[in-house]
């Protein structure tokens, strides 16, 4: 598939997972493919970064459901940051374990997954729906009962994919990208380079491959597609641009970044981050 062709299977007011963590190993040129559609009223579910502020800059989220949104040489996501404080987004804070059981709720089917963690914080005073269960065992434990984090769609980038959908990480750290995939109704793959099945067994040791053909219902070979967040060993992540969109959050400076890097298709992306790279 194209990037296109996986924002076009989206739908107004759907739950969109968005795999990776913080500004690493995000599916971006799908993401930047989502900004260009006229898709708006996104409940987005993420460990965030500048997936998140992207769609909060685009206007397509109504919703955030999070552990953090962070850039993390930079702490805070600034288009994120300017969202929620404008009060242009809801927002449904977890601590990052709390969402982790989210997410192993919805990939087994469960309506949710009993943990201490929250009891006795403000997790649980800004997050008022949370309910609580006794354990029926002699313990009799009071718990929170983190409800699954069900998407419709789930987003994930990896270094190598087949065309069937089997997906391989090579970096240091398979983050919750599997999860998401069993998570979703349906699961799209981008990767930066769609290989033949056999192999996939040449690039990394078989613990290497993260998602099965049968969890995916479409894959796209996005070389650099996720840019400017980290994707080792394939590339790092781009500091420098990176400072350029934190920067672009200032209402003034926006439009300028957008009509220069995100008015055109993932090709134009890359082509205009090549242009300001050798202007540099």
């Amino acid at each position: 598939m194209s990037p296109e062709e996986v924002a076009d299977s989206l739908e107004s007011g759907m739950t969109v997972g968005i795999g990776g963590w913080g500004s690493r190993r995000k599916p971006m040129a799908l993401v930047r493919a989502i900004c260009r559609t006229a898709v708006t009223d996104l409940t987005v579910v993420s460990y965030g970064g500048p997936d998140v502020g992207l769609l909060c800059a685009a206007g397509k989220v109504r919703r955030l459901i999070t552990a953090f949104v962070t850039l993390d040489s930079i702490p805070l996501e600034p288009h994120f940051r300017q969202a929620r404080q404008s009060g242009a987004i809801e927002l449904t804070e977890y601590d990052e374990g709390m969402f982790m059981f989210g997410l192993y709720a919805a990939a087994h089917r469960l309506p949710f997954l009993p943990t201490p963690v929250g009891l006795g914080s403000d997790v649980m005073r800004v997050n008022p729906d949370l309910r609580t269960v006794r354990s029926p065992y002699e313990d009799g434990r009071e718990l929170v009962a983190v409800p699954a984090l069900t998407m419709d769609v789930a987003l994930v980038h990896m270094n190598r994919a087949d065309a069937r959908g089997n997906a391989q990480y090579l970096g240091p750290d398979p983050y919750m990208d599997d999860l998401f995939a069993k998570a979703a109704g349906r699961t799209y793959v981008s990767c930066e380079r769609l290989v033949a099945t056999a192999d996939l067994a040449k690039e990394g040791p078989v613990q290497s491959l993260l998602i099965s053909r049968s969890q995916v219902a479409g894959v796209v070979e996005t070389p650099n597609g996720a840019h400017f967040t980290d994707c080792a060993p394939d590339h790092g992540r781009d500091e420098a641009f990176q400072r350029l969109y934190a920067q672009a959050a200032d209402p003034r400076k926006w439009a300028e970044f957008r009509d220069r890097f995100l008015s055109g298709d993932e090709s134009a992306y890359q082509d205009a981050v090549r242009r300001w790279r050798e202007e540099k």
